[in-house]
C-alpha cells in the first residue's frame, strides 16, 4: 500500500491478503461445521516441527492466551515495516493512514460486538485495564459510602480486586454472589443482593475456569430493575460466541484481544455513550485532552478521553483482523465446534480413573473450558505430566482463588479448546491423563 492510500484501500489489502497468503481463512461449509486439523494449518506456532521424541502440540489452554493464525502476524509485522506512524497527531501521509486504520479497526470491533456507535469502544490494553477504568472512573465519581457493590464468587480476580479498593476507599460494601456445589450462580441469592439495591452489579460472561456460562441478559435486566449499573467480564466470550451487546442491555463490557487471536497489547471496553460522556477521565496527558492551561484542562470526547498517551496502535489495528478471521469462519460456528468438542471431552475424559470433572455437567451450560481433578494428585503434576507428551494444559487457581475455596479445591487442572482443536487433541490428552494415573498408581 503506498503511503497516500486510505482505509477502503487499506480493507482491499487486507482482503487480498486474506486470500492470498499460503494459509488461507477455511471457507464456510455448506454444513455448519469446522474442521479444526485443516484451521490449525492457519498458525504457525502449532505446525512447528516437534523436538525429537515428541509429537505435534496439543495447545489446550487458549482460555489463558489463543494462538494467532499467519494473517495476524503477517498484519503486525506489515504495520511495523511499512505504516508505522503515531496517530491523531501528524499532518503527513503515514501519520493519517495509521489514524485511519486504528479508527476504522474501532469501527470494526464496535460491529463485532454490535455496539450502537464506534464511539462506545475504548481501546485498553486488555480486559484487567478495562474493569480498573470502570472501577477507577465510573466508580470514583458514582459509588458512595455506604452504596452496596455486588460481583459474584465465580469472577477472576480482575472482577474483584478493582472493586474492594474502590469500596474501601470509598466506605461502600460487598455483596458476593453464592455459587452452587455444580459451579453455577446462585441466582436466588443474586435476587437477595438486588433487593439491597446495589449501586453496580459486575459479573462474567462465562467462567475462565469452569466454563459456566452465565444468563446474562436476564442478569442485566434484573440488575437494570434494582436500579444498578452492570459491568460484563467478556473475556471468555466475545472470542467464542457470538455476542451483542445491545441485546444485553448491559451498561459496560470488558474483553481482551490476546484471546480472540489477536495481539496482546488490545482490548476493548465497551461503555454506553452516556454514561462514558459522564465519566471523568481514567488517566490525564496527551490525547486526551480538548484544551490545557496551566490552571486548568478541559477533556476530549469519547472515546478519547480514556485513551490517554500514545496507544498500542499496532495492536488495535491487528485486532481488527483477528475479528474478520472470526467473523469470517463465523461466530456461531465456532461455539458449536467447541460444544461438541468438550461433549465429547466430557464422555472420555470421565473413563479416567479418580478424576472428577469440576463444574456444570451439562454441556448446554459450559463453554470449551473443562476443569478437573484428582484427589491425591496435585494438578501442577498432572500438568507436568502431560506436557511430556506436548499436551499443553493449564493448572493453579486459575486467578478465582474465592470460588476454589467455595469449591472446596486448592486448584484444578484446565484444558481449554478453541477452533483450532480437535478430536486428536481430545484423545491426547485422555492417553496422558491414564499415564498420569499409572505413574501415580
Amino acid at each position: 500500500m503506498t503511503n497516500g492510500g486510505g482505509a477502503d484501500q487499506w480493507r482491499e489489502e487486507m482482503r487480498l491478503a486474506i486470500d492470498t497468503r499460503t494459509h488461507t481463512t477455511p471457507q464456510v461449509a455448506p454444513i455448519d461445521a469446522l474442521d479444526g486439523a485443516a484451521i490449525r494449518a492457519d498458525f504457525p506456532v502449532l505446525n512447528q516441527e516437534p523436538r525429537p521424541g515428541k509429537r505435534r502440540l496439543a495447545f489446550l489452554d487458549s482460555a489463558a492466551s489463543s494462538q494467532k493464525p499467519r494473517v495476524v502476524i503477517d498484519a503486525l509485522t506489515t504495520y511495523y515495516a511499512q505504516h508505522n506512524a503515531n496517530i491523531h497527531r501528524g499532518v503527513y501521509d503515514l501519520s493519517e493512514i495509521a489514524t485511519q486504520r486504528y479508527e476504522e479497526s474501532r469501527k470494526a470491533i464496535a460491529r463485532f460486538i454490535n455496539a450502537g456507535s464506534a464511539r462506545e469502544c475504548v481501546f485498553v490494553r486488555n480486559t484487567t485495564e478495562a474493569i480498573n477504568l470502570v472501577a477507577n472512573s465510573w466508580g470514583r465519581a458514582n459509588i458512595k459510602a455506604g452504596d452496596l457493590i455486588v460481583f459474584t464468587t465465580m469472577e477472576h480476580h480482575s472482577n474483584i480486586v478493582p472493586w474492594q479498593l474502590i469500596a474501601e476507599e470509598r466506605g461502600a460494601r460487598l455483596g458476593h454472589v453464592r455459587v452452587t456445589p455444580d459451579g453455577r450462580l446462585d441466582l436466588e441469592h443474586l435476587a437477595e443482593l438486588l433487593a439491597e439495591e446495589p449501586k453496580l452489579v459486575a459479573f462474567t460472561h462465562v467462567s475462565n475456569s469452569l466454563g459456566t456460562v452465565n444468563p446474562v441478559r436476564e442478569m442485566v435486566s434484573l440488575a437494570h430493575a434494582a436500579g444498578a449499573v452492570t459491568v460484563v467480564d467478556a473475556a471468555q466470550s466475545v472470542p467464542h460466541m457470538a455476542v451483542n451487546v445491545q441485546d444485553l442491555d448491559c451498561d459496560f463490557l470488558a474483553f481482551s484481544g490476546h484471546k480472540m487471536l489477536g495481539p496482546m497489547g488490545a482490548g476493548v471496553l465497551y461503555g454506553k455513550k452516556r454514561l462514558l460522556d459522564a465519566m471523568p477521565p481514567f488517566l490525564g496527558g496527551g490525547s486526551m485532552i480538548r484544551k490545557v492551561t496551566l490552571d486548568r484542562t478541559t477533556w476530549a470526547d469519547v472515546p478519547a478521553k480514556f485513551e490517554a498517551g500514545t496507544p498500542a496502535v499496532a495492536d488495535a489495528i491487528v485486532l481488527n483482523v483477528a475479528a474478520d478471521y472470526l467473523s469470517t469462519l463465523g461466530m456461531d460456528r465456532v461455539w458449536r465446534h467447541e460444544r461438541e468438542l468438550v461433549d465429547y471431552a466430557l464422555d472420555r475424559i470421565r473413563e479416567v480413573p479418580g478424576l472428577v470433572v469440576i463444574g456444570p455437567q451439562d454441556t448446554h451450560e459450559r463453554s470449551g473450558v473443562l476443569s478437573f481433578a484428582f484427589d491425591e494428585i496435585h494438578p501442577h503434576d498432572v500438568a507436568a505430566i502431560v506436557n511430556e507428551d506436548n499436551v499443553a494444559v493449564r493448572a493453579g487457581h486459575h486467578c478465582t482463588q474465592p470460588l476454589m475455596a467455595a469449591l472446596g479445591v486448592p486448584a484444578t487442572t484446565r484444558a481449554s479448546f478453541y477452533l483450532y482443536n480437535d478430536e486428536e487433541d481430545v484423545e491426547r490428552l485422555v492417553e496422558s491423563l491414564h499415564r498420569v494415573v499409572e505413574i501415580f498408581r
